[in-house]
């Protein structure tokens, strides 16, 4: 699909502010993983037509604004999730099916990225680029040292997915100290073929864009897939030291011109919790 014709002022990225932002958030994250994607939705996400769970109140939800329209929409969404934020919850959602002991005992200041998900045609460069300069912004205004957090692949069959996942296995999995592992209950094997019979150029150009895109900019993966029946998808851990995002940035807004990176927007985590009264826990 061709890049959409944006201007400087067309196209916006910033954290929701308000409770009706967060609902058209979740709305937007209905409509890809459930009309588009085939997730199975409890009965109230099915009658309210929207994705939620109990970390949504707790979170920051990254949104991108298309304005051309004459009024705000919503078309693209990312959930932060701090490490402040997390213990007074009670965990990371990636907890849920990894054991990430060894980021949270590293030492860094981390970041959990999830529910990521953007409209059909608005899945362009413009528009992704404009979703990691939000997190960019986001990564240097909190000291974040490290970002983590569950990408996927469509479908809940590993065996189909033997090449990708040995890929990932062979070439991009985090050292001892750091990798994540998949809980005993959920582990998949990702190691199903011996890395001599893998082409990584040919496989590389088959994952999936986000999958594609954090490999590109150095993620590493956690050991071990696991199978998400609600989202009908095969789940990876990605884990990715900020340093390199910010460096990517600081490097686009000196091609730009600009002396030096700055956020171009306010992010304050404890401005943003709503209390959403209906929820499920993930």
């Amino acid at each position: 699909m061709a890049d959409l014709p944006l201007d400087d002022h067309s196209i916006s990225v910033r954290l929701a502010q308000s409770s009706a932002e967060i609902d058209a958030a979740q709305e937007l994250r209905y409509k890809v993983f459930y009309e588009e994607q085939a997730a199975k939705p409890s009965a109230e996400m099915a009658v309210r037509k929207r994705d939620f769970d109990g970390f949504d109140p707790h979170a920051d939800h990254l949104i991108v604004i298309d304005k051309r329209a004459g009024k705000e929409q919503i078309v693209g969404t990312y959930r932060l999730l701090n490490r402040a934020v997390a213990e007074k919850y009670g965990r990371f959602y990636t907890s849920g099916e990894y054991n990430i002991d060894s980021i949270l005992n590293s030492g860094a200041r981390v970041l959990e990225l999830g529910r990521s998900c953007v409209l059909p045609q608005y899945r362009t460069r413009p528009v992704l680029q404009m979703l990691w300069q939000g997190i960019a912004d986001y990564v240097l205004q909190h000291e974040v040292e490290m970002l983590f957090g569950c990408a996927s692949f469509p479908g809940t069959n590993p065996n189909i997915l033997a090449r990708q996942l040995s890929y990932l296995y062979h070439y991009h999995l985090a050292p001892p100290e750091l990798c994540p592992k998949a809980l005993p209950e959920r582990f998949v094997s990702m190691n199903m073929l011996p890395k001599e019979d893998l082409n990584p150029r040919e496989i590389l150009s088959e994952l999936p864009p986000l999958i594609k895109g954090y490999l590109r900019i150095g993620s590493l993966i956690g050991d071990g897939a696991v199978i998400d029946e609600q989202f009908n998808t095969t789940d990876v851990c990605i884990i990715l030291h900020t340093n390199i995002v910010a460096d990517h940035y600081k490097k686009h807004y000196e091609r730009k011109g600009n002396k030096s990176f700055t956020p171009s927007t306010t992010f304050s985590s404890d401005d943003n919790v709503v209390d959403l009264k209906q929820k499920t826990t993930a």
